[in-house]
């Protein structure tokens, strides 16, 4: 059944077409043309992100920072082992779904990292990633408070979701 959902939608919008008598396949082709220079302005944003989450993955920073903290880690009883997951979610949702991944593999669902972790996942943003993406598209170059407002909002979520774990598991 869902396998109709999207060839009926094109087919009611095509017969909507005919019926306001507007000419379907130039209006497609303008729609592509938007939309292949929607991408071409894009293109720079992402790459430029790719590459950088990359370097980042890639660098061992993450774990070096990871043994830095560790002492603030358990003083504020906060697993250094969430930590990249903590560090990447605000840059790339697909990163932190991988290290979400491992974490859950390695702690197993119901550990209170794997509990900790889920709630990270769930509850924080890709908050560089959208502030990049989003503002490069409409030519923004000065995000202002945007990104600050976006970290400590995500910031504020790690400290709940701490919170949170320690309080009902």
């Amino acid at each position: 059944m869902i396998n109709y959902l999207i060839p009926t939608l094109v087919l009611v919008i095509i017969i909507y077409g005919l019926y306001k008598k507007i000419d379907i396949f130039d209006t497609f082709l303008e729609g592509v043309k938007e939309g292949i220079n929607t991408s071409y302005k894009l293109f720079p944003t992402i790459f430029a992100m790719v590459i950088s989450i990359n370097l980042l993955t890639s660098s061992n920073l993450i774990e070096d920072l990871s043994k830095v903290l560790l002492p603030v880690f358990k003083i504020i009883s906060f697993p250094p082992e969430v930590l990249p997951l903590a560090l990447m979610k605000p840059v790339s949702g697909s990163t932190s779904i991988v290290i979400l991944n491992d974490i859950l593999s390695k702690y197993g669902p119901d550990s209170y990292i794997g509990r900790l972790s889920s709630l990270i996942g769930g509850c924080t943003d890709t908050t560089i990633y959208i502030i990049s993406l989003y503002f490069g598209t409409i030519g923004i170059k000065k995000i202002r408070y945007a990104l600050i407002v976006g970290l400590l909002a995500d910031l504020i979520c790690f400290i709940i979701s701490t919170l949170v774990t320690n309080l009902l598991f």
